[in-house]
């Protein structure tokens, strides 16, 4: 009966863990807000910049998550099984990150359909999506 215990509750702190892995993400951004048509140039342009920012930030997020993952994944199936209960399949950021950029596209729309290039300049161009490349594992010298 001991051993029964044991494993039980060994499950439900694995499960525990479980659900601590990730967070949620954030509210949904609606990608039109009332208040935008009103929005000057210097306002929209503001808007962008910062949004810009969002994504950048949002896909450094991702590109941490896409390692930790890895290496919990490596680790869980080389080592210790249950380290996969602490990956992150929830992709919060990339979920956000999809959210401001469709908020984003709206914008330049909108600053675009203002002829706002003239006063302001350009639309800030958006971060790229770098390629996530896998590093080169060389063989330990024995």
């Amino acid at each position: 009966m001991s051993t029964i215990c044991k494993v039980i509750t060994s499950l439900v702190l694995v499960a525990q863990l479980a659900a601590c892995a990730g967070r949620d993400a954030a509210i949904a951004q609606p990608v039109a807000m009332p208040a935008d048509q009103q929005l000057n140039c210097e306002a929209l342009y503001a808007e962008i910049v910062g949004n810009n920012a969002k994504v950048a930030s949002l896909q450094s997020e991702e590109s941490s998550k896409r390692g930790q993952n890895i290496a919990m994944g490596v680790v869980g199936a080389v080592l210790f099984w249950p380290a996969l209960f602490a990956m992150d399949f929830k992709d919060a950021a990339g979920t956000d990150r999809k959210a401001v950029e469709a908020r984003l596209a709206y914008l330049n729309s909108l600053y675009g359909a203002k002829s706002c290039a003239s006063t302001t300049g350009p639309i800030p161009a958006a971060p790229s999506v770098a390629p996530t490349t896998a590093p080169e594992l060389k063989p330990a010298a024995l």
